[in-house]
């Protein structure tokens, strides 16, 4: 009989469950974050906005994550798999990240598939993520390599 916590196509059950509880807590905290970041708190300095339009309602939709840099290029994800920020990113293509300071950048976001490029970027997760969300990205780590989904970040000209 197999584990009912892991499933290869889908990662652990335990941990999508458990991502998908802090990710409940951290929109429920999202005014105080997005307090702590416009303060430029210095445990945030990764966090940007995105704002990317949705792909069923066509209005923006902001959201607030860590940015990656692996090797001097630019990465967001998520590492519990698709989610609706993620599919709309897919779907438009283009987005704005925004930083602390109210600078704004329009981007193209390309989806990484499976292979060095997108490994690395997993890796760096763990040890790019303010505390104490790196510890739970360092614990779920084989999970985020097989679910987890991130986009490189190119500027547009």
């Amino acid at each position: 009989m197999t584990d009912p916590a892991v499933a290869v196509e889908h990662g652990s059950a335990v941990w999508r469950l458990i991502w998908r509880s802090g990710y409940r807590v951290v929109r429920f905290l999202d005014p105080l974050i997005r307090r702590a970041w416009k303060a430029r708190s210095a445990s945030l300095h990764r966090v940007v906005e995105l704002d990317v339009v949705g792909r069923r309602t066509g209005r923006p939709r902001p959201i607030i994550v860590t940015g990656l840099t692996v090797d001097g290029t630019s990465y967001v994800g998520h590492p519990n798999g698709d989610v609706g920020w993620t599919c709309n990113v897919e779907s438009a293509g283009l987005l704005r990240v925004v930083s602390a300071d109210g600078s704004a950048r329009q981007m193209r976001a390309i989806r990484l598939p499976p292979g060095p490029e997108r490994d690395a970027v997993v890796r760096a997760t763990w040890s790019q993520q303010p505390f104490p969300a790196n510890l739970i990205y360092s614990a779920a780590r084989d999970h985020v390599r097989r679910v987890g989904v991130y986009f490189r970040l190119e500027p547009t000209a």
